[in-house]
Parts: C-alpha cells; sequence; structure tokens
C-alpha cells in the first residue's frame, strides 16, 4: 500500500466505478453481480478486513508462483462515506489515514508523517472509498466488464478508467459467488501489478472516538508540500 503512495497510485490501498461495455459478453450477468457487491456492502456501518499486499513486476510474473515481491499485511478500516485508515503490520508498521480532506502517512521507524491534501490522491481515496460502499459511483470513473470466472464460480471483473487515468492503467476485483470482494489487482502503465488479497471482513457498527483522527506525536517531523516542519511540542 504504501508503495502506492510512493508512485502516485494508490491503493491503498493504496483496494478499491459504469458504461457497461464488457471485454466479452454478459452484460446482464455483470448486472447482477454490480447488484450483487451494491446490496452486499452499501448498508455496512462500517468494516475491518484484513489484506496481503504483493507487488508483481512485470519480469516476476513471467516467473510464475514461485516469484513473489514486496510482501506487506495488514488491516483496512472503514467507515461510510470517506473515513479510512490502513495499519501496515508487516514488514514494519506504517499508518494511512484519511477523512476524505486529508491524508496521513506515518512511518514510526523514520519519525516522519506526511500530509496530503485530498486532490492530491482525489481519485484513488475515491476508489477505494467507492469499493467498501458497494460501487456507489461506478459509472462516473470506469467501463466495465466480465474477464472471465474461475473453477470456484468467482468472477474476474475489470475495471477501465474513463477518461484514463496517468499511472493506473486498469484494475481488476475477483468477486465470489457470495458478492465477496477477495482480490483487488491494480495495473500500473509499466506492467507492474499490486496485489490486494482480501480476507476475514467483519462488520464495524462504531469505532472509538478519533480512530480516524491523526494526531502527530511530539517530536515527529510533518512533511508536506512546501517543505518539512518539526512539530511543535505542547
Amino acid at each position: 500500500m504504501i508503495k502506492i503512495l510512493r508512485n502516485k497510485y494508490l491503493f491503498l490501498f493504496s483496494f478499491m466505478l459504469l458504461a457497461w461495455q464488457s471485454p466479452v459478453s454478459g452484460g446482464d450477468r455483470l448486472s447482477g453481480i454490480i447488484e450483487g457487491i451494491h446490496e452486499k456492502y452499501r448498508k455496512l456501518p462500517g468494516l475491518e478486513v484484513g489484506y496481503t499486499r504483493d507487488v508483481i513486476t512485470r519480469s516476476m510474473s513471467m516467473l510464475g508462483a514461485q516469484a513473489r515481491g514486496d510482501l506487506a499485511t495488514g488491516h483496512i478500516y472503514f467507515r461510510p462515506p470517506h473515513f479510512l485508515r490502513l495499519e501496515q503490520e508487516t514488514p514494519k508498521h506504517e499508518t494511512i489515514i484519511t477523512n476524505g480532506e486529508t491524508l496521513w502517512w506515518y512511518i514510526p521507524d523514520k519519525k516522519c508523517a506526511h500530509k496530503y491534501p485530498s486532490e492530491q490522491f482525489g481519485k484513488e481515496l475515491n476508489l477505494l472509498s467507492d469499493i467498501f460502499r458497494g460501487f456507489t459511483q461506478l459509472e462516473k470513473q470506469f467501463k466495465v466488464g466480465i474477464v472471465d470466472q474461475n473453477d470456484a464460480g468467482e468472477y474476474l471483473i475489470q475495471l477501465e478508467p474513463d477518461p484514463p487515468w496517468q499511472d493506473i492503467d486498469r484494475l481488476r476485483i475477483t468477486v465470489t459467488p457470495k458478492y465477496d470482494i477477495r482480490v483487488l489487482d491494480i495495473y500500473n502503465q509499466l506492467g507492474s501489478i499490486t496485489r490486494f488479497t482480501l480476507k476475514n471482513l467483519a462488520v464495524k457498527e462504531d469505532f472509538e472516538e478519533g480512530f480516524f483522527h491523526f494526531a502527530l506525536p511530539e517530536g515527529v517531523k510533518l512533511i508536506e508540500e512546501g517543505g518539512v516542519q518539526e512539530f511543535p511540542k505542547p
């Protein structure tokens, strides 16, 4: 997830859209799948989901399953309409928090926190929020189609940004027969894939106060557009 921020194409999570133009046939089937996702996610008061993030380069993909690169794990927390918190646990702890207006990226090992305006990562943040709301804004951002269906009955849905995005070529989402979003693949323009595998989704009725608010710890550097500032001591 953090790598996506560094290259300015989140995921960020940073996983996460309707012209109804499909790479293969099946418009009615696609409509049913999107409606199933919509019904499953849109009424959730909040959620927590575990993730594994894997970055696969073009050369690695040629090596097959034995090639694994830049593996990270953690949990994603979401509260509609746009409150998001990502806690990366391995290989090192990092935190991303956004309230829809500002995004914070906190790196404890480096004692610094990056602050980004929503305009800088607006598309990526909207995408992730929309995924966890059940694709409420799908038709405004993507051309959508069914690519394939595997032996487990899972559907592979492709999302092509419309109009095109600068860094992201396309996205593919694996959806189970029960309309759970299981895998999010983000393809960049160079052919690399950032893959988020989601598991153990839990409904969250409420979050503790301040959960989606970031307070800079004492002595941590605040990094934002225009330079570096020392966070003032209380």
